[in-house]
């Protein structure tokens, strides 16, 4: 228990380490990516005279030096304040509220969709005929290399502009998410299937495995009771580090489909260069890296402890 406790304690240090470490970063990226903050506020199709562009600086720090500007920030983050967005004149906190819910769907209804996915491809294709398993390894490999827009644009095409079955935007309905939610979940599917696989046939070889055999378990209670359960560790780890890559993929996918979330209103802000929502994001971003990860290693652990021969 003690060492779980420690444990916890250095995966919360580190995490501090993350979120500084982005907010940094994202801040550093920004300020140095060329372009006038100041304009940004007022809007790029203003006019503004000298005097309100000066007093636009002086009213956000913006006339500091880029040092005092980045320990300000700070200091407003050690209290929560992430800031006004600059487009939308809201708080940043709100501004992620109001869209989190949509992408939080999204992400986390692709996640387990992929994982269940995987879980039956690679228990139904393990130690298989060749040409099985050859086939899905070439769905696999392709699947696993093709980026999240050609993906998307695929399934907009077949399925939404030549079958039209499902919508090819917007958010009413469960049929909305069907694209969006094969889109982020192919590549996912793609990468755990072929991991799962590798582990659940190194355990149908195993001695264990044979004397369940012996006693009279079925094929498929074998790979479900038995391989299954002792390969669930890859799997758990690889399904937490994915959560990062949901978030990025939801970019693309709310931006491909029109859908609402926090994906869209990253692009939205890092287009027109909305400084706090951008470094907020960023922030959640890190934030919910560092959470899954906690919770991927107090998994492994309760894995690694509990996952004996049977």
């Amino acid at each position: 228990m003690k060492a779980v406790l420690q444990r916890i304690l250095w995966r919360l240090l580190a995490g501090v380490g993350v979120l500084w470490g982005a907010a940094t970063l994202a801040f550093v990226t920004i300020s140095f990516s060329g372009g006038d903050p100041a304009l940004a506020i007022l809007g790029n199709d203003a006019q503004p005279t000298p005097e309100v562009l000066a007093r636009v600086r002086s009213d956000y720090h913006l006339d500091q030096p880029i040092y005092r500007q980045y320990f300000i920030y700070l200091g407003r983050l050690t209290h929560g304040d992430l800031g006004e967005s600059y487009r939308l004149r809201i708080p940043v906190a709100r501004a992620i509220g109001q869209q989190i819910g949509a992408s939080v769907e999204l992400a986390v209804t692709a996640g387990l969709f992929a994982t269940l996915a995987a879980i039956a491809i690679a228990v139904s294709t393990a130690r298989r005929a060749n040409w099985i398993r050859s086939l899905f390894s070439g769905a696999e490999l392709i699947g696993s290399s093709t980026p999240i827009f050609v993906v998307g644009i695929v399934l907009l095409l077949l399925f939404s502009f030549r079958l039209h079955w499902l919508p090819s935007s917007g958010q009413q309905g469960w049929r909305s998410l069907v694209l969006p939610i094969i889109t982020l979940a192919v590549p996912m599917v793609a990468v755990l299937t072929q991991v799962l696989r590798h582990e659940i046939e190194e355990v149908l070889e195993q001695p264990f495995i044979i004397t369940a055999r012996a006693r009279g378990m079925s094929e498929v209670g074998v790979r479900l009771v038995h391989a299954l359960r002792h390969a669930l560790l890859p799997l758990v780890t690889l399904a937490g580090n994915f959560f990062g890559f949901l978030l990025g993929g939801t970019v693309i996918t709310e931006t491909l489909f029109a859908r609402e979330g926090v994906g869209r209103l990253v692009a939205d802000a890092t287009t027109n260069k909305d400084v706090p929502l951008v470094l907020g994001t960023t922030l959640l971003a890190a934030s919910v890296y560092v959470v899954v990860n906690l919770v991927v290693d107090l998994l492994n652990t309760a894995f690694n402890h509990r996952a004996r021969p049977a």
